[in-house]
């Protein structure tokens, strides 16, 4: 019987295992392969041993900025939109007037297109006829910045679109988590004095905490995997002030036909994940409760 169970159980995984195989696992090892080679797609490949790692890591300084790129942008991007997506759910949850309209409205960016979302919000940054300088302008402010034409603003900018963006994502999950919390807890902490914030600092927060621990996980593995709003706003510019680490590979691969070298950098960028996917598994002890 239990033979039989298991035979199903493998015949049921079998589609999503194949798939799994054929579009993630395969490519993956493909491109750890790929990486310790030297290959423009046009001759052979010729292995390089370590040569592309050494390069990415010791001398390349163009990779070094793209780093800092990625990390700022994940360091404002995740807590800032996590903390908004908290407190609209936290404002959601309590039965607001036209809150099945505002959860629409807050998702709909999250289903938009990409590319439409970038297009919309290159006008509005725009330096010159952009809504945001104009109404900077009325407000009084005399110095505009140049947002997507300036070293020192475009990557704030991307980062406003990508929360902005990605708000609605994290404040549904949030607001699922809170509504699975009992009423009970509340009342029995009622009971023993929680109120106001005391209430959210003691019962919300730690039965949230599951929750968080996803938002947190999916927030990291997306920010740092940020490509599409940097390829059409600002096409990794000015200066490389939005370059980010999945733009140098695409860069790499598809413009300068150095494949085992943006595979490396692939790689590099799969380690760094991976290593804050494990800190964060092996941390859960510490602040996630599950009771």
């Amino acid at each position: 019987m239990a033979r039989a169970e298991a035979r199903s159980a493998w015949l049921f995984l079998a589609p999503s295992l194949v798939l799994f195989a054929v579009f993630v696992l395969l490519p993956v090892l493909a491109a750890f392969g790929i990486s310790f080679t030297s290959w423009d797609l046009f001759t052979a490949p010729h292995f390089a041993g370590f040569e592309n790692y050494r390069q990415l890591l010791f001398e390349d300084k163009l990779f070094h900025k793209v780093l800092g790129n990625t990390a700022l942008y994940v360091v404002w991007t995740v807590p800032i939109q996590m903390a908004l997506a908290f407190i609209v759910a936290l404002l959601l949850n309590r039965g607001v007037w036209g809150q099945n309209a505002l959860r629409v409205i807050y998702f709909l960016p999250v289903v938009s297109s990409t590319v439409a979302v970038a297009l919309i919000w290159s006008w509005i940054f725009n330096s010159n006829f952009g809504i945001l300088n104009a109404l900077l302008s009325r407000l009084g402010v005399q110095d505009l910045p140049g947002w997507l034409n300036s070293s020192r603003y475009a990557l704030p900018a991307l980062i406003i679109v990508a929360i902005w963006q990605g708000l609605g994502y994290s404040m549904v999950l949030f607001l699922a988590g809170l509504q699975g919390i009992s009423r009970d807890a509340y009342e029995a902490g009622e009971i023993d004095g929680a109120v106001g914030w005391k209430k959210h600092r003691y019962i919300t927060l730690p039965l949230l905490s599951p929750t968080t621990f996803f938002v947190t996980i999916v927030s990291l593995i997306g920010s740092f995997q940020v490509f599409d709003l940097a390829f059409v706003m600002t096409q990794g510019g000015p200066a490389n002030a939005t370059n980010t680490i999945v733009y140098y590979v695409y860069q790499n691969a598809f413009q300068f036909y150095r494949m085992g070298y943006a595979s490396a950098a692939a790689m590099i960028l799969f380690a760094i994940i991976l290593t804050f996917t494990l800190i964060q598994y092996r941390l859960q002890n510490r602040w996630v409760h599950y009771d």
